[in-house]
């Protein structure tokens, strides 16, 4: 998807308290959209590993994930067009965000999950009358599924769809808006398919089109090293997916064995001059044990996010006086199961 204009900072909406307060340059007709009150979440600064981090609450978003910012566009564009009826398929956090939308605005909803995806991520889908289908095997096995479902139903993929892109750049503008219009040195995020990573390079790339910034700030997408598809790229020195072995990992929603964007993602952290963390089970732990003591109950892959930005900390990646943002992209509440789990085991 092409850029678009880009945003300044006379043509922000300042009584609209959502993301569409930027309208301007949300290549969607506002006159359609649907919105349950999405964006403009909390950027706190608090102590981590020793030093001030800026954290972005996404996960106080409507259904408890960023997904809501790139899926109120995504949804109004849809109906804005016509369409009636939806497919998406999701390790959960996209799904809850997809049935929330769809019900706002009485469109029906297929939604094809792992079958071993977490009961209360379901339980959001189902509740909102999303018709959900869960899919023995992978991640990917859910992925090949809604593409053979294609055929008959409009796929409304938000890792296809590029007005998804388009609520996800707003990201980068509330960075600006909230940070006095300034923008950090570094932005961290956990990487799954890279929704966010792109929104962060569009929407940092529209405002230094309008001369709002200066300088794009580094990127950094954090994945876990036991199913890291875009690490098995580089590794490959491919820019397209790669075979590989993927783990079970407790970072979930980062999952991805065949990201659809492989290159563009990869480009956008090369040329922020940011790039690729990898981290461990035991370091998501660590991460999550970090944000719950801070009192940020966040989900596992937020705290992959969390352990990357420790790593880049400690080997200098980001200076010492530097100013850094951590993204956390969703609710502990979607995975309080996992994280009773987490604690009652020792630390290693």
């Amino acid at each position: 998807m092409s850029a678009g204009h880009g945003l300044a900072r006379g043509e922000i909406v300042g009584e609209e308290n959502s993301l569409w307060r930027y309208a301007a340059a949300i290549r969607v007709d506002a006159a359609y959209r649907v919105t349950l009150g999405e964006g403009f979440t909390p950027l706190v600064t608090t102590r981590f590993a020793g030093r001030e981090v800026a954290m972005k609450l996404e996960f106080l978003a409507p259904t408890g994930s960023f997904k809501d910012r790139g899926m109120t566009v995504l949804m109004s564009y849809l109906r804005s067009v016509g369409v009636a009826r939806i497919l998406e398929d999701s390790s959960g956090n996209a799904g809850a965000s997809m049935a929330a939308y769809a019900a706002a605005c009485g469109m029906a909803c297929r939604i094809l999950v792992p079958a071993s995806a977490p009961p209360g991520k379901l339980v959001q889908m189902r509740a909102m009358g999303a018709e959900v289908v869960p899919v023995a095997g992978t991640r990917q096995d859910v992925a090949d599924q809604a593409l053979r479902e294609a055929e008959g139903t409009f796929y409304s993929s938000h890792n296809w769809q590029p007005f998804f892109l388009e609520g996800t750049k707003t990201l980068a503008f509330e960075l600006w808006e909230q940070s006095g219009f300034t923008v950090p040195d570094a932005v961290v995020v956990p990487l799954g398919y890279g929704s966010n990573v792109l929104g962060l390079r569009i929407g940092f790339a529209e405002l230094m089109r309008r001369g709002e910034i200066a300088h794009m700030p580094r990127i950094y997408g954090v994945q876990a090293a036991n199913c890291s598809a875009f690490g098995a790229a580089l590794d490959a020195g491919a820019d397209h997916p790669v075979a590989f072995a993927p783990r079970p990992t407790i970072a979930g929603g980062i999952a991805s064995q065949k990201p659809v964007r492989t290159a563009e993602v990869l480009a956008a952290l090369r040329d922020s001059g940011g790039g690729l963390v990898r981290v461990s089970e035991a370091e998501i732990a660590d991460g999550l044990r970090r944000l719950l003591a801070a009192g940020l109950f966040v989900e596992p892959t937020s705290a992959a996010g969390a352990a990357g930005l420790e790593m880049l900390l400690a080997d200098g990646r980001i200076g010492p006086s530097e100013t850094v943002v951590l993204v956390l992209t969703g609710s502990g509440l979607k995975a309080a199961q996992d994280i009773a789990d987490m604690i009652a085991a020792p630390p290693r």
